[in-house]
């Protein structure tokens, strides 16, 4: 009899011991689906006003499904931007975003995040193999918009000047895009193309611009700037309108607050194709969900709609 009882006491230890095994198991499970998703975001070019607003745009999205971000600036260095993801990966994030960023300068630190199965975005960057997915604006339509607005104002005739950064996969395909228009409208010539250095592109960009209106300063010699974004944009039309230069028209591509501004004021700076920035980072951000909830990204590159902006719809 003691021998069954005894029998007995074990088997109710082993059930309850199997128990609490089970409710233990199902309290992790419960607890690890609440662990928040740790989110690295590089880029070489923060101090840039539309990389920057992607940046707090991503950050927000992450606050609001409660993920950490951690933001990495290499201050135009791709060096360390490729160092800094190395450390990235081996400390296994849950993903990577790169933006404003030319991902064949860290082409071998992709395939290794996928490697280890972490996924990387695209925001503003280019879109290769081994990445997920990139949202961005459509450059060459943008290019289009813009240029075909340049070209009827100048009446498809003029001297232009192109200030562009060939390095940013973006700024690439608006330069391409410009190229090709060129060679369908031959009475408009490039004087000169110039590269305009990253970080201070405002800054240098109109150092740039002063030393090409001292070497051509004859009337008509520079009829326009073609600039690949906003911000050699307004350095070029400060340094047009500090020389007193008339009949100098100026057009850039991104609509930050400073290049609607000076269309609204009628200065050398006559249009801009203002970009969804946030719109990127929200569709980044939704992608990344997707991904995490173990689903597919609706597409490799997705876009974000953008709008030309002109002195009359400047204020609106």
């Amino acid at each position: 009899m003691k021998k069954v009882v005894s029998l007995l006491i074990m088997l109710v230890l082993v059930f309850s011991l199997t128990g609490c095994s089970g409710a233990k198991t199902a309290a992790t499970g419960g607890e690890s689906a609440k662990v928040s998703k740790n989110v690295a975001i590089l880029t070489p070019y923060l101090a840039s006003v539309t990389t920057n607003e992607m940046v707090e745009s991503l950050k927000k999205q992450a606050a609001d499904r409660s993920w950490k971000a951690n933001v990495v600036d290499t201050k135009g260095d791709f060096g360390q931007l490729a160092s800094r993801m190395e450390d990235l990966i081996s400390t296994k994030v849950d993903a990577i975003v790169l933006v404003s960023t030319d991902p064949n300068q860290v082409k071998t630190q992709i395939k290794k995040a996928q490697e280890k199965g972490i996924p990387v975005f695209g925001c503003d960057s280019g879109y290769i193999e081994g990445m997920t997915m990139n949202a961005t604006s459509d450059n060459q339509a943008m290019s289009q918009m813009i240029t075909e607005y340049l070209f009827k104002t100048l009446n498809n005739k003029g001297n232009l000047v192109v200030l562009t950064y060939r390095p940013h996969p973006g700024v690439l395909k608006r330069t391409q895009q410009l190229d090709e228009l060129l060679k369908k409208n031959t009475e408009i010539k490039t004087i000169t193309e110039q590269q305009v250095q990253v970080p201070g592109p405002i800054e240098n960009s109109r150092k740039q611009m002063e030393s090409l209106l001292l070497a051509n300063k004859a009337e008509g010699s520079i009829t326009a700037v073609w600039a690949g974004w906003d911000e050699p944009a307004i350095g070029a039309a400060q340094a047009i309108e500090a020389a007193g230069r008339k009949n100098i028209v100026v057009v850039g591509i991104d609509g930050t607050s400073q290049a609607i501004e000076m269309i609204k004021k009628g200065s050398p700076l006559i249009a801009t194709v203002k970009q969804n920035f946030p719109g990127m980072a929200e569709i980044v951000a939704k992608q990344m969900d997707l991904v995490f909830q173990g689903k597919k990204v609706e597409g490799t590159e997705l876009y974000a709609p953008a709008t030309l902006i002109t002195k009359e719809n400047a204020g609106k």
